[in-house]
């Protein structure tokens, strides 16, 4: 277990849950009217002002990106008051936009910081992924082995057979052959339709029987999950995937030079490091905003790498005030 941060006070533990409450419910106002980047756009905005309203020097590393031409929170941007600690920021104001737009489950306000360098830098282009929870041997998985063979060590790991595993998949026409693999052994597979963040921490919550998370998404989302399971526990593995020359020089303008490198959950997210995430719309990690005669709730999970807490919030608002 990573020691505690002299940096990372514990105020800002409920702090971040501000944060990714104000994103959330802002992000509530516009789920089921089927605009992603107006609902993408509201969260955006609430993020932005309830961060500046903290006391710390926090840079964006991860931020909304190029990919969604979504407004940004741009990587570099600095946010908060400046007279505090130096932070790094990892954020994803609405991760579900489509969730969000067509009122889906699983759309979420997520947020995780570390100190400054604990967060890895990553180029918004796609990670191959792979994930299980805690209470497995450490290398259990390795992306340089198939998925057959990566379930058949999970499942020996559990002492079950690789028809008992269950993998969580995006379900994207990229993922076919995936699922046809995982399908063809036996496997049961969870298939989402977005929201990986969420995905990934599935498979360190028993409740969800969610074993192991696989396949491609964006990295940035790779890093938010990394510091998750950094406070829960688990094991992740993820390489970059690029599909052109703009997207490896990207790579190495953030300091990426091993184009081919298979990064552990501790390259991604390092130290301490605190996580939170708000829930929009409900869904196996979090219930959503709920509005009732004068009043919202929000259901919202923060935890902390060193001291291994997780604290699960829920929040009445007053629409009065």
């Amino acid at each position: 277990m990573p020691t505690a941060s002299k940096v990372l006070d514990r105020v800002l533990v409920l702090e971040m849950v501000r944060v990714t409450e104000a994103a959330a419910i802002a992000a509530s106002t516009l789920t089921g009217r089927g605009d992603e980047k107006a609902a993408d756009a509201a969260a955006v905005e609430a993020m932005r002002a309830a961060l500046n309203e903290l006391d710390m020097d926090g840079t964006v590393v991860i931020g909304e990106g190029e990919r969604d031409e979504a407004p940004m929170l741009f990587i570099g941007e600095k946010v908060g008051t400046g007279n505090g600690p130096a932070i790094d920021i990892a954020l994803d104001p609405l991760e579900g936009t489509t969730i969000c737009a067509k009122s889906g489950p699983n759309s979420l306000a997520v947020l995780a910081i570390a100190e400054a360098g604990g967060l890895l830098n990553a180029p918004d282009v796609y990670m191959d992924k792979l994930a299980v929870g805690p209470g497995l041997p450490t290398g259990v998985i390795d992306l340089d082995r198939t998925p057959t063979e990566n379930v058949a060590a999970i499942a020996a790991a559990k002492g079950v057979a690789p028809k008992d595993i269950i993998a969580c998949v995006l379900d994207r026409p990229r993922h076919e052959a995936l699922i046809a693999e995982l399908r063809g052994i036996g496997c049961g597979v969870v298939l989402i339709g977005d929201g990986d963040v969420a995905g990934v921490i599935a498979t360190s919550d028993p409740d969800t029987t969610i074993d192991v998370y696989m396949g491609s998404g964006g990295a940035p989302e790779g890093v938010l999950a990394c510091a998750a399971l950094r406070c829960v526990g688990g094991q992740f593995k993820g390489r970059l995937l690029f599909r052109n020359d703009d997207e490896r020089a990207r790579a190495r303008k953030w300091g990426i030079t091993d184009l081919d490198r298979q990064y552990d959950l501790k390259d991604l997210a390092t130290g301490d490091c605190i996580f939170a995430a708000t829930g929009v719309t409900d869904g196996s990690l979090l219930a959503g905003v709920k509005r009732r005669a004068g009043k919202m709730t929000t259901e919202s999970v923060v935890m902390r790498a060193s001291s291994g807490t997780v604290r699960w919030v829920k929040g009445e608002h007053r629409l009065d005030q």
